[in-house]
């Protein structure tokens, strides 16, 4: 019977009931055939051939429903499903077997905690969770149809057969309802496309590869059970007052009951994340109990009222139904209580920090420790479920006084009873901003945290305070108050306080009495301004060979107290390997290159097998005239810059890359603290800019700055010339430019950076990318959201795109940056900002592009909604217009994850120890059917390679596996600033940097703000941001970034 049979079936019998009257019997009766026919209805809507689409908002405070898959042309014989239709051809064809689909099982209650149970991003509904009507070709394919992401037809009006006007009114009526989605669902959704094959075949060579997957084994039988705990505390009597529940205190209540009633509370069948959720093996009685607890000494005992109700019953079929291809809906939430059982055995035995849990496998490095820190997660994957376990190296800071830091790890902090000078307090601040510290002037174990500097040093603070003899308020200074409160001298007077403000209470204490809470995690990108080898020695311990990282991951899988120690995993039927998964890659043929000859001819490079090439007897393909340009020297004394031998050589090394660089039009000496001056630097670069134009006549092209270390006021530099003057910068520091060894490297890698920012083109491809070739023209763009420090809870997220401008090269880019609200992933302005670039790029070529690809960067999983029904949408609904509508391609490259290869044997990989370059896998480790890969695309020479993961979104121009991970791979090797491929696609690669270019001037702002402010360093000032982050119009074009 066809679908629509059974609807006009069903709709008849209601039609039928109204022209019968209203006899209770006969609508009795008619209700039970029209429910049945209804219900035969939802069985062929749900029947695994076709798993409906549909993505819901109950109505239970914003909920979120699914997306469910459809596939068409996928066949089925005596309810057997055909292996073509099967959406995971890993798992082996069932009997089909329909089951109604019931709503929430279990007992249900929302909790109004955020992040439970549901993800930031859609979860999937079971099939046919509402109703859409897709013809048969159109929509989203899955099947045999095109691999491309499609939408969810609108409803189709049908002709109704029946007479009768009053029924065919009511006939009409039902079969709109039938044919339109549910209120639930988002008419018109895209999700994410299907695999189009069974992965990519091209390949030079094949290698068997180790990837930090282990297998994992379940009971799909198992019911898990989730509930919500609330841990308030009861009054204190000494006190008055509530006591603050820390997450490790939660975790001591928690062991305290259970441990007392171990009957009805089995420790060892349990998994608690520290908040609001516990998932168990077994039923747990629901309730209140009361806790008492032990408090630190002197505080006496505190009573606690844990309160634990069930939320839902979680069986693990679901799980089981996803992977085999019969759900569409990622159970998340069964994931989530699957990922906390694995962490509970760690967090018994192991501090955890963040998501990371700390090892005993650590090195001293000064005042930091770098350690080990071992996470996992839960995978989802062709092979089934699988613990993706790795490790990260964080700095740790040790236990010692903020002035023994500052001392050993600032430069030029010196304790000489003096001014500080302002640059030093910056640098001092940047260092300590965000850290916790305990006092030593009272008794207390509390942590503050530094939210800045106090901007007038300590002998300058004073307060207001009520003075109780004669009950009027008094200003005193806190150097006396000190003395008279605590009885303390404080000796260095002229440091600035640490500023411990919390909630508007006003906190400064001087640095002499803070010290650094043990173990707390020192931010990576502050450890290049740290003085000594701390950087050096750090990256000697973190950037393992691939051997040493391989071992240490299967020892800590295999630990006792690791996620598969302790017997928690094995009392919830949970079974890991102990081996990593093998899989099968393949590597690409890398692309052949186009560079000029030392007879400025275009010659076709073959490159090595690292996949690198060198410059020498070689040229630039297109090398540009740089006959405008000066040199400002800002470094030190002792280091500055050796301008004339510097000159001459940069011009000699330019010259043999074919770019034609004539002498400096003057040199211009300067010191570092100009730089930290927002207006005595923009003064001084007005006057160069005016000086080159007096003795050149045109506008200086570039502008040479030397620098003697990195400093706070390269922001500066960059923002004023960029979105004020609109003059090109190329920075460098003295101290390489200086050197004779290994000079000619480094000029050239300056001549690169030149070339490409004043429009030249270093590096083609010889042939056009595959599945691109043709006459239309083709716009690669690249996204990317840069935000705050963790500790930082207002400054905005930076949003920057750019996109190609010129075709078939696809080397030349222009950028746009916006700012947005804090933390939000969400580009605001998408397809504003790709609209600016796309008239950019008619501007400069006289034709629109016919194809759009565009790469996003820094989304998680559960964010390519976001990406595909906001950013996607919008981008269409800009461009499109008029006689204008571009295919387009969304992928989307994730850099931060845990998946590594290892080559399985030494004969497999390169000389370091890590795959080769242009390692795809596509197989075994990847999703079950939607369209990712992994593709290690650089030369690992350091460390251990990390794959960058591809996973296609959306795609109109039916790329094959082949196709893509080709022209992914070729666009590697046209990155501007070296001779190597590299590992991100360059489209993302230079989004990032535009966005982090984009916080430079947002700090460099922050930073002239804070200069003039007479408040403390850590208040942020007002102005127009929007107007801030403008490039200027002589520079949105070029590459200014590269």
């Amino acid at each position: 019977m066809r679908k629509l049979d059974v609807v006009y079936w069903s709709l008849s019998l209601k039609a039928e009931a109204a022209r019968q009257g209203t006899s209770s019997c006969l609508q009795s009766s008619l209700a039970t055939k029209y429910c049945a026919c209804l219900f035969v209805h939802s069985a062929m809507e749900n029947f695994p051939k076709g798993r409906g689409r549909g993505r819901g908002r109950s109505g239970d405070g914003g909920r979120r429903g699914g997306r469910g898959r459809r596939s068409h042309h996928q066949g089925y014989q005596h309810g057997q499903e055909s292996r073509a239709g099967n959406p995971n051809p890993n798992y082996p064809t069932q009997q089909s077997s329909y089951q109604p689909i019931s709503g929430h099982e279990g007992s249900f209650r929302q909790v109004p905690t955020s992040g439970r149970g549901q993800s930031g991003g859609p979860t999937r509904s079971t099939p046919g969770s509402g109703p859409a009507c897709v013809p048969s070709g159109e929509g989203s394919s899955r099947g045999s149809g095109p691999a491309w992401g499609g939408k969810r037809a609108e409803k189709v009006p049908i002709q109704s057969p029946i007479s009768d006007p009053q029924v065919a009114e009511l006939t009409s009526l039902d079969i709109s309802l039938a044919l339109t989605p549910s209120p639930a669902s988002r008419v018109g959704e895209r999700v994410p496309v299907k695999r189009p094959d069974n992965g990519g075949k091209w390949a030079t060579q094949f290698s068997q590869l180790l990837v930090n997957h282990f297998p994992i084994k379940y009971n799909p039988n198992l019911i898990i059970f989730h509930y919500d705990v609330d841990i308030k505390p009861e009054v204190t009597p000494k006190q008055g007052r509530s006591l603050r529940i820390t997450k490790s205190l939660m975790h001591m209540i928690r062991n305290k009951l259970f441990s007392d009633l171990p009957k009805n509370f089995p420790m060892a069948k349990t998994a608690y994340d520290g908040e609001k959720s516990i998932f168990s093996a077994v039923k747990l009685p629901a309730g209140e109990f009361e806790v008492e607890m032990s408090m630190e000494e002197g505080q006496g005992s505190c009573a606690f009222m844990f309160t634990i109700n069930l939320v839902k019953e979680l069986p693990l079929q679901k799980l089981e139904n996803y992977l085999r291809g019969t759900l569409s809906s990622i159970p998340r939430e069964i994931l989530q209580g699957m990922d906390l059982v694995m962490k509970e055995n760690p967090t018994r035995h192991r501090i955890q920090i963040g998501r990371s849990f700390s090892s005993n496998n650590s090195d001293n490095i000064g005042l930091l420790i770098a350690s080990r820190e071992f996470q996992h997660s839960l995978k989802l994957t062709s092979q089934g479920l699988a613990l993706c376990s790795d490790y990260s190296v964080l700095a740790l800071l040790k236990k010692v006084p903020v002035l023994q830091f500052l001392r050993d790890h600032i430069p030029n902090f010196k304790l000489n009873y003096g001014p500080v000078p302002h640059w030093v307090t910056k640098k001092i601040e940047k260092a300590l901003k965000g850290l916790k510290v305990t006092v030593i002037h009272r008794t207390t174990k509390r942590k503050y945290i530094i939210r800045g500097l106090t901007s007038s040093v300590t002998n300058n603070l004073s307060f207001p305070i009520e003075d109780p003899m004669v009950s009027i308020q008094r200003e005193v200074g806190l150097v006396e108050y000190f003395k008279d409160k605590y009885n303390k001298v404080i000796e260095h007077r002229y440091l600035p306080c640490l500023d411990l403000s919390k909630g508007g209470k006003m906190n400064y204490v001087p640095m002499e009495f803070c010290v650094l809470v043990e173990g707390q995690r020192y931010p990576k990108d502050r450890l290049d301004m740290l003085a000594g080898d701390v950087q050096s020695n750090f990256n000697r311990f973190a950037l393992a060979k691939p051997s040493v990282r391989k071992d240490c991951i299967c020892t800590m899988v295999k630990a006792d107290d690791g996620p598969c120690g302790g017997g928690i995993a094995q009392n919830f039927e949970i079974a890991v390997s102990e081996h990593m998964t093998e899989v099968t890659g393949h590597v690409i043929q890398p692309p052949s290159l186009k560079l000029g000859n030392v007879n400025g001819e275009a010659s076709r490079v073959t490159v090595s097998g690292d996949c690198q090439w060198n410059l020498i007897g070689k040229c630039v393909l297109e090398g540009k005239r740089v006959e405008r340009w000066a040199i400002i020297d800002f470094a030190d004394r002792n280091v500055k810059l050796n301008y004339i031998q510097f000159a001459r050589k940069l011009v000699i090394r330019c010259r043999k890359l074919h770019i034609e660089m004539k002498e400096p039009l003057f040199y211009e000496p300067s010191e570092m603290c100009e730089l930290r001056n927002s207006k005595q630097l923009s003064k001084h670069l007005s006057s160069i800019c005016s000086r080159a134009k007096e003795i050149s006549g045109g506008q200086l092209q570039i502008l040479i700055c030397a620098m003697s270390e990195k400093d706070a006021g390269y922001n500066n530099l960059k923002r004023i010339c960029e979105t004020e003057i609109g003059i090109m910068t190329q920075c460098c520091l003295s101290k390489n430019a200086n050197k004779d060894k290994g000079l000619d490297q480094y000029l050239a890698n300056l001549a690169l950076k030149i070339n490409a920012k004043l429009g030249g083109s270093n590096v083609e491809l010889f042939e056009k990318l595959l599945r691109l070739e043709g006459n239309g023209h083709v716009m690669f763009i690249g996204a990317d959201v840069n935000h705050p420090a963790a500790f930082n809870t207002s400054s905005p997220s930076i949003a920057a795109v750019v996109a190609t401008m010129n075709w078939p090269a696809a080397n030349k880019y222009a950028a746009r940056i916006r700012l947005q609200d804090h933390r939000v992933e969400s580009i605001k302005h998408f397809g504003q900002m790709c609209l600016e670039l796309l008239e950019a790029y008619a501007r400069i070529n006289k034709v629109k592009p016919e194809k759009i690809i565009v790469f996003r960067d820094g989304v998680s999983e559960s964010q390519f909604d976001m990406v595909l029904n906001d950013e996607l949408t919008d981008l269409k609904s800009a461009i499109e217009s008029d006689g204008y509508s571009p295919t387009i391609t969304l992928v989307v490259a994730q850099k931060r994850h845990q998946t590594r290869l290892f080559p399985k044997d030494r004969n497999q990989g390169g000389p370091t120890g890590n795959v080769h370059p242009g390692t795809v896998v596509d197989t075994t480790i990847v999703h079950p059917w939607e369209f990712d890969f992994y593709l290690c695309s650089h030369y690992g020479s350091l460390g251990t390679s990390k794959p960058t993961h591809y996973h296609v979104l959306w795609d109109e121009h039916r790329f094959t596996s082949d196709d893509l991970q080709s022209v992914i791979y070729n666009l590697c090797f046209t990155f501007a600033r070296c001779t190597k491929p590299v590992s991100l696609v360059p489209p993302v690669y230079y989004a990032d940097l535009v966005a982090y270019r984009g916080r430079q001037y947002y700090e460099a702002l922050q930073y002239s703000a804070s200069s003039a402010s007479p408040s403390s360093l850590s208040t942020s000032s007002s102005f127009d941001q929007s107007v801030s982050l403008k490039l200027h119009n002589d520079l949105e074009n070029v590459m200014f970034f590269c």
